[in-house]
């Protein structure tokens, strides 16, 4: 008898240890950074209809919440300016006190490999940026490459203050965005690092608006399975995105495509569609800012290409282009990681946090003129006027008639416009401009940033 009660109060004890304890997502922790001047929300699992309680050290304002009858939590909070660090005591059955949190920026890095590649992927020209790589007001938190059936709670990863090691194994284009961030604003940095070599873009887009859309979702089936990487719709987004939709961000950064060129036509309607997705599940309209794929030899990626400029059309978004940042056309991994992270600060400094410290918008196409034998092309974002980098003339572009054959063209800038021709043909129509896998053009707005591709026509793809 004596033993049988012993066993009870042991299996009781067990019990009521295991399941009366109050615990976090990984995404809420020690060294976090939360979302300045906002309502944050912190989460967690506990016993149904368990009291939890929860103080901060930047104001006196006990918050109070009950675990709902799935054993889960959540409280609302204000978060004040910029600033720390601050500690926040949860208390329930148990108590947890997060430690060192900053308030300030919070940023997403996802896509592909040229996301993901970092000092320890071979890039030796950021070993001096790895020894000077400590600073308290930069956290990374590096989402480990996992996939899933269906929507995750939570990742296994932490938060990490900034620092050489962590620093060399992060996202190079992520931690330089975040260094500029921090420079000019003078505030914490936050960045979430979800990326994974080679993955389409599918991975990332939740399966309910994939297959809501008879277009994507002939798209999605095109794709080929690889050793390397999932194919299968969702699966990235549902561990490696889903886990973080309650935790606010400023906004996402984003570098991917290659891994689509083979269907190129549906990847503005792809990335439209993800990039809805993302903020409607994140309740938020944040702004989303990408990077161009580079100019490569062994793919045909200037309709990729073209199809990211059409994305541009999504509010509150923006695209840096790489056409000058490539070391070695032979290589899809461009090495000059340290430009593309600042462009995209530029980006985010000009249009998010309205510091027009420096040019951040490319030259793009705007409209053709004919005129005689001769074209006249006009841009945006060319106020500054236009330049060649290298060489007397521009180069790359290619003019046709109404045989629709292509062929290269004579240009001359005239103050922000370029006039093209050929003494081949003498009723033009159209012009391409960088328009083919390698080209990397000579063509810049005088502030510094190439022009991006484009033709001015729309025949079928060849």
């Amino acid at each position: 008898m004596r033993k049988n009660v012993l066993t009870l109060l042991i299996l009781l004890c067990f019990y009521f240890s295991a399941t009366a304890t109050i615990r976090l997502p990984a995404i809420i922790g020690d060294h976090m950074v939360l979302q300045r001047n906002s309502t944050v929300k912190i989460w967690g699992w506990c016993d149904a209809t368990e009291k939890i309680k929860l103080n901060t050290a930047w104001d006196t304002t006990t918050y109070n919440a009950t675990g709902g009858s799935n054993a889960k939590w959540m409280i609302e909070l204000k978060t004040p300016s910029a600033g720390g660090p601050y500690k926040i005591t949860i208390t329930g059955s148990n108590t947890i006190v997060i430690d060192d949190v900053l308030i300030g920026e919070v940023w997403l890095c996802s896509g592909q490999s040229n996301m993901e590649m970092s000092v320890s992927w071979g890039l030796k020209q950021y070993e001096p940026e790895v020894a000077a790589a400590t600073n308290k007001n930069i956290r990374f938190f590096h989402t480990p490459k996992i996939t899933a059936e269906y929507p995750q709670d939570d990742v296994k990863a932490k938060w990490v203050v900034c620092n050489p090691e962590d620093m060399r194994r992060f996202s190079m284009i992520g931690y330089f965005f975040g260094q500029k961030i921090n420079g000019e604003l003078n505030v914490p940095v936050g960045l979430i690092n979800s990326s994974w070599g080679g993955t389409p873009a599918e991975v990332w887009t939740p399966k309910e608006a994939i297959i809501a859309d008879p277009v994507l979702e002939a798209a999605s089936k095109q794709l080929k399975e690889a050793p390397w990487w999932p194919v299968q719709t969702a699966y990235n987004y549902n561990a490696m995105i889903y886990p973080f939709v309650n935790y606010n961000i400023a906004g996402a950064l984003w570098y991917q495509g290659e891994a689509n060129v083979n269907t190129a036509a549906t990847y503005n309607q792809l990335m439209t569609t993800l990039i809805t997705s993302w903020r409607k599940v994140w309740g938020k309209e944040f702004p989303f800012y990408y990077v161009q794929i580079a100019p490569f030899a062994d793919y045909t990626s200037a309709y990729l290409r073209e199809q990211q400029t059409k994305t541009l059309s999504v509010l509150k978004t923006g695209m840096v282009v790489t056409s000058d940042l490539v070391d070695n056309i032979m290589d899809i991994h461009p090495q000059m990681k340290k430009e593309v992270g600042v462009r995209l600060a530029n980006y985010a400094l000009a249009e998010t946090y309205g510091k027009n410290k420096a040019a951040y918008k490319g030259p793009t196409y705007k409209e053709m003129k004919a005129e005689k034998n001769k074209i006249r092309i006009s841009f945006n974002n060319a106020e500054s006027g236009l330049m060649i980098k290298a060489g007397k003339t521009p180069t790359d572009f290619y003019i046709a008639g109404d045989d629709k054959n292509f062929i290269p063209a004579t240009a001359k800038i005239e103050g922000n416009t370029v006039v093209v021709w050929s003494k081949d043909i003498k009723n033009p129509t159209a012009v391409r401009f960088g328009f083919t896998n390698t080209a990397m053009p000579n063509l810049f707005s005088k502030d510094g940033l190439p022009v991006n591709l484009f033709r001015t026509d729309d025949w079928d793809v060849k």
